[in-house]
This record gives C-alpha cells, sequence and structure tokens, in this order.
C-alpha cells in the first residue's frame, strides 16, 4: 500500500495480502486515508503513470518513480541503490523523456530559490536549445551542473510532456 496507494477497491484487493474479506472489513477507510494522502502531498501513483518506454521498465527506473512519489532526497536514492547522484539524474532524465512526468519540487524547493527556478524556467522556455552547458553557460556558473539538470528535469516534465 504504501508503494502503490490504492484508492479503489478494485486496486486494493490486488495489494498482496488484502483479501475480499479484509477490504470489505477495513477497506473504505484505508482508501480514505490513502486518497487524502495523495491528494495532500501531490503524488502521483505508479498506477496513474504510463510509462510509454515499454523496452526499458527496468527495476530501477520503478525505483527512481516510486522513490520520487515518497518525496525521498536524490542522495538517499543514490546511495540505496549504490549509484552517483549524477546516475540518478540520468536515469530520471530518460524516465521523463520517455514521456513519464515526476514531480521534483519538493526537492527542488529546499535546494534552489523559487524565483531562480522561474528564471530558469523561463530561459529554457525561450531557448533554442534544452542544452544543459549552454544554460550553465547562460547563467554564469550560478548554478551547479546537478542544480541545472534537476530544473531542465522539471521543464521537461511540466512542459515536453
Amino acid at each position: 500500500m504504501a508503494t502503490r496507494y490504492p484508492i479503489t477497491m478494485d486496486e486494493l484487493t490486488n495489494i498482496s495480502g488484502v483479501g475480499q474479506g479484509k477490504a470489505e472489513k477495513f477497506g473504505e477507510e484505508f482508501l480514505e486515508v490513502i486518497e487524502r494522502y495523495v491528494e495532500d502531498n501531490e503524488i502521483e501513483r505508479p498506477l496513474d503513470m504510463v510509462v510509454k518506454s515499454v523496452v526499458n521498465k527496468s527495476g530501477l527506473k520503478v525505483f527512481v518513480i516510486q522513490s520520487i512519489d515518497r518525496k525521498i532526497p536524490i542522495e538517499d536514492i543514490a546511495k540505496a541503490k549504490g549509484k552517483e547522484v549524477s546516475d540518478i539524474l540520468t536515469e530520471i532524465e530518460h524516465i521523463v523523456l520517455s514521456g513519464t512526468k515526476v514531480n521534483m519540487n519538493y526537492y527542488l524547493n529546499e535546494e534552489i530559490d523559487e524565483e531562480d527556478q522561474e528564471e530558469v524556467f523561463e530561459y529554457f522556455m525561450e531557448a533554442e536549445s534544452d542544452d544543459v552547458d549552454d544554460a550553465l553557460e547562460e547563467f554564469e556558473d550560478s548554478f551547479s551542473e546537478e542544480e541545472m539538470r534537476l530544473l531542465r528535469i522539471k521543464f521537461l516534465s511540466e512542459v515536453a510532456n
């Protein structure tokens, strides 16, 4: 339940260990709480996502998407998989470029001032390219490569998808 966020009785009964009896007895209360939690925390449930790239449904992709939904810091996602942060960013870029939206606001809002985010967002809206190096040059290295990649991910997820 903590990773799939069921909000209908059908979804609940498809959870391992939840049979029809448990669903009928306890289901409504769980579904109400889970649905409110999903709405309050703007969680995109795995069941709501359409992964357009069938070939690349790797375990890492699923783990990354679920971790983002649970608002886990990127450093912790990387550490859990024995990867570098840049590797996780690359994976997120692939996820977004394949057509899946991700909501990184929980992380970006802690790392980058909202006005700076808007300024970079406007840059990408008007730029001829979404190249990170070009953006870093435009902003005279005011952002780290990691920060710019995160901002590009947000832009691609919100605008391109």
